[in-house]
């Protein structure tokens, strides 16, 4: 069993360092985030014995919980014993935006990981959070691009965001942890089934894997089909934006040449290429629909939060909000 666990660990690092391999240069700056959990006090670790060059991690102090401050210094204490250097940010959480805390929490935490100087960022996502992703965005009523969660790899403003064991299990990162003596923090938030994900987690997954063993295997696969999926219609789309499109406009003649659903594909992929947020999917097909009928004195307009989609003169703009 020892020979065994063994030979999985030095697999594990074989995989991630593949990963990395593929995609990062030896001398691009590398940053971790580093919560003080097990999957990313593993990463991290993984990252230190591949012996890149350029490499820190990032800690995001919430406030949150009265454990933060043991937490921060859970992981100095780590990175100095790698060697590796540490930055912590300390945010404030907008718990009455309207988000939820959980999103709320996330949205800080991308905002300090954002502020990293260097190339890219790793983050310690794996296949269960996946899974959890998949289930969470098929339950809200996601299009397909929600349904193939979380990308292993994206641009995330200046940097490149990577995720490298997102096919990797929590029992083999744990096995990791386990085979190399590595602490970890617990936050004791992972366990209030009251927040959606953690319901997720220890509940509905849970449930559903006494009865298909498979579940998370399965989601994240199908997380890698929609995601295959998603590609061909962003291909399409940018297909129908050269047809269409000049600068920041497009051809009304042009669109309506286009089905409802292709439509709304090419609306959708050019909100995502703006960086503006996409509105739901009742707003977008009516917005939709008044373009392909609209007569040629009307003038539909769609207000968003970014800015606005308006047709005059015969083409569709998108106008950004005026900062």
């Amino acid at each position: 069993m020892v020979a065994t666990r063994k030979s999985l660990s030095a697999d594990l690092q074989e995989r991630v360092g593949a990963f990395l391999a593929a995609r990062l240069q030896p001398d691009e700056r590398l940053w971790v985030g580093l919560s003080g959990g097990c999957d990313s006090v593993v990463l991290l670790h993984l990252l230190s014995r591949l012996g890149h060059g350029n490499l820190s991690a990032i800690h995001v102090h919430h406030g949150l919980s009265p454990n933060a401050d043991a937490w921060a210094a859970f992981c100095a204490n780590y990175c100095e014993r790698l060697g590796i250097p540490l930055t912590i940010r300390h945010v404030t959480v907008a718990a009455a935006s309207g988000l939820g805390l959980e999103a709320a929490a996330r949205a800080a935490r991308y905002a300090a990981f954002a502020e990293c100087a260097g190339d890219c960022l790793a983050l310690a996502q794996h296949r269960g959070d996946q899974a959890e992703t998949v289930l969470f965005n098929l339950l809200r009523g996601t299009g397909v691009t929600g349904a193939a969660g979380m990308p292993v790899e994206r641009r995330f403003g200046k940097l490149r965001l990577l995720r490298p064991l997102l096919d990797v299990s929590r029992t083999e990162i744990e096995g990791y942890a386990s085979d190399h003596g590595l602490a970890w923090v617990e936050d004791e938030s992972n366990a209030d089934t009251a927040l959606t994900r953690n319901f997720l987690r220890h509940d509905t997954l849970v449930a559903i894997s006494q009865r298909f063993p498979a579940a998370e295997a399965s989601l994240a696969q199908a997380a890698s089909h929609f995601s295959e999926a998603a590609g061909l219609l962003d291909e399409l789309a940018v297909q129908d934006w050269q047809l269409a499109g000049d600068g920041d406009s497009a051809s009304m003649r042009a669109l309506r040449q286009l089905s409802l659903p292709r439509l709304k594909n090419l609306l959708r992929h050019r909100l995502r290429c703006l960086g503006w947020q996409v509105p739901v999917a009742a707003r977008l097909e009516e917005f939709a629909r008044q373009l392909l009928s609209a007569a040629p004195d009307r003038h539909p307009e769609l207000v968003l939060p970014d800015g606005m989609m308006q047709v005059a003169r015969g083409r569709l703009h998108w106008l950004a909000k005026k900062q």
